[in-house]
């Protein structure tokens, strides 16, 4: 799957809070997403393509509202971003095109970055045990 999926399709495969999110770039509440309470090994994929993204042995409890990660295991793609009368990085899914959230430079060693996430454009994948 990639960006070249009509709106049309995006709006059938995503549910409306994952639309709104990963194609109109929105925002989800703090604290709505059980993916911040998240401690199983494995891996956050895209909800929009199931790319692998993220993986746990990154993601940190920043106590902003939304899962954070110290860096990307996955293909990230980082663009300006002006809205709200502030410049920000924007991340987005290297394979979909779709809004994940944003970085700051406020996070933990080793990258000192936060890559703070919307839950809602993420899925978990638990590792497999044997």
């Amino acid at each position: 799957m990639d960006r070249r999926l009509t709106e049309t399709e995006w709006k059938a495969r995503l549910t409306s809070e994952q639309y709104r999110v990963l194609r109109e770039a929105g925002t989800e509440r703090p604290w709505s997403s059980p993916l911040n309470d998240e401690k199983r090994e494995g891996e956050f994929v895209c909800a929009g393509c199931g790319a692998v993204l993220y993986g746990s042995a990154d993601k940190f409890d920043s106590g902003c509202g939304w899962p954070s990660f110290t860096r990307a295991e996955g293909d990230i793609v980082e663009r300006p971003d002006h809205s709200h009368g502030m410049v920000r990085t924007e991340l987005l899914c290297g394979r979909c095109g779709g809004h994940l959230g944003h970085v700051f430079d406020d996070g933990p060693l080793p990258t000192g970055q936060r890559h703070c996430i919307n839950g809602v454009s993420l899925a978990f994948v638990p590792e497999k045990t044997e």
